[in-house]
């Protein structure tokens, strides 16, 4: 059954809620992004690989000064004025003036109207789109879309409090409405509602969690920056607080990248309008190699992404050069499923087929060394589960294209004088492609059948 091989049986089935990415509505996907949203992706597979149910997310922030700043921006480039201090920059600010719908400015600039709210809701759709996009062209899905917004319209964080105020954990002063934070360990208490009656972001991040266990999920994970780090305490104790296992509210921290591109690393402020888009980057360096990269390293290790070695790796590729394309362990692997699809197609011309079954076929050192690097994949799949990365994918899956290679090598697999051995082997090397397609597959790589 190779659509489940490598599939294991769940440590604790569970119905977990996976949120990642998250990026502000006020600009495209910058590489500084990306982490999150491989580290999300990647998780996501892995955990439905141990039989999780798995809900992915994207939360945006659209409730705050953000999105009036960006309409603002907007709205000054329209008029032909400067862009106001604390707004946004860039050639994409100046393509959404272009693009403001005669309607919509119409509609921003009538009397009365707030010009820059208008705008920037506008915009922040339009923004939204090529977010969609850019994360379908990663292969990133995403099974829900929440706003903070909706967590005040519907109520959420009223009830979130309320639960709070059941059990003791709020009090006002000053005007200012806060959760009893330093109960639970914490260095200060916390507020929710300021003394003009403003919500902090930690109200909608208590209203989040409300919202999200109402909807029956056992265990919540969020997939933050490092610069996340003060806020974990606090989201927990709150959930502890309202009544819920905090233990089932998990938070991964992934430090950042730095992007480094002929040896000087590439600065990143959406505001003043200098990055490299999530688009640029797989443009350049392709998809495959891109999650490659990031499911190869531990979430929590500083790393470094050299664009240009990146692209230059896969420029060999594609004019042939497998030797220096190779470098990059994932073509390395990609290869290994390639050749064995090659080698196929080569015995299929020749008459013979895989056999059956490899039974009784592996008392020889080649067929006994890939066998054995074959059946470890459900171990390593179950090790990826329990401890919630995939680097130990991606060392297995090069271990096994190395395996393959030293097996072609010393064992001769298209033989027609020997009909029976060849099936034999053919049908182990069928194997070992089934397993190298579904590794590939857990990190949403492809399978490419020639090279």
């Amino acid at each position: 059954d190779p659509d489940a091989w490598g599939q294991v049986e769940p440590l604790e089935p569970r119905s977990v809620n996976v949120e990642f990415v998250s990026a502000n509505p006020t600009g495209p996907l910058h590489v500084g992004n990306a982490r999150g949203a491989f580290i999300g992706d990647l998780l996501s597979r892995i955990l439905e690989a141990g039989g999780q149910r798995v809900t992915r997310e994207y939360y945006f922030n659209d409730v705050g000064g953000q999105i009036p700043n960006l309409g603002a921006s907007i709205a000054a480039l329209r008029r032909g004025e400067p862009v106001p201090e604390d707004g946004y920059h860039g050639d994409y600010v100046e393509d959404l003036a272009r693009q403001v719908p005669d309607d919509v400015w119409e509609g921003a600039t009538a009397p009365g109207v707030d010009a820059a709210g208008v705008l920037g809701h506008w915009a922040a759709g339009v923004v939204r789109e090529g977010i969609e996009a850019s994360l379908a062209r990663l292969g990133v899905r995403f099974d829900v879309w929440t706003t903070e917004a909706s967590l005040h319209e519907g109520g959420w964080v009223e009830r979130a409090v309320a639960r709070l105020r059941e059990g003791g954990h709020v009090y006002e002063q000053d005007g200012a409405v806060w959760f009893r934070s330093t109960d639970f360990g914490d260095d200060k208490d916390r507020v929710i509602y300021r003394s003009n009656g403003e919500p902090t972001y930690f109200a909608a991040d208590i209203g989040y969690v409300t919202e999200k266990f109402s909807r029956g999920f056992d265990h919540l994970i969020y997939i933050w920056g490092a610069d996340h780090h003060g806020t974990v305490a606090r989201v927990r104790n709150a959930a502890g607080a309202m009544g819920y296992d905090p233990e089932r509210v998990q938070m991964h921290l992934y430090s950042w990248v730095r992007f480094v591109r002929d040896g000087v690393e590439v600065s990143m402020s959406k505001r003043a309008g200098e990055y490299v888009t999530l688009d640029e980057l797989l443009s350049e360096v392709g998809v495959d190699a891109a999650r490659w990269f990031f499911a190869s390293r531990g979430a929590t290790s500083a790393i470094d992404f050299d664009i240009e070695q990146m692209r230059g790796h896969r420029e060999a590729l594609e004019q042939g050069h497998y030797e220096e394309a190779s470098k990059n362990p994932v073509y390395y692997v990609q290869y290994a499923h390639a050749r064995i699809a090659s080698i196929l197609r080569k015995a299929a011309d020749a008459g013979l087929a895989p056999a059956a079954t490899v039974a009784g076929t592996l008392s020889g050192a080649p067929e006994g060394a890939l066998a054995r690097a074959i059946v470890r994949f459900p171990e390593v799949v179950e090790d990826a589960v329990t401890g919630e990365e995939t680097q130990g994918i991606t060392a297995y899956a090069t271990e096994l294209a190395t395996a393959f290679h030293a097996f072609y090598r010393d064992a001769r697999v298209v033989d027609v004088d020997a009909p029976e051995r060849s099936a034999a082997r053919l049908a182990l090397a069928r194997a070992a492609q089934i397993t190298l397609a579904r590794t590939l597959g857990l990190l949403g790589i492809s399978a490419p059948e020639a090279m």
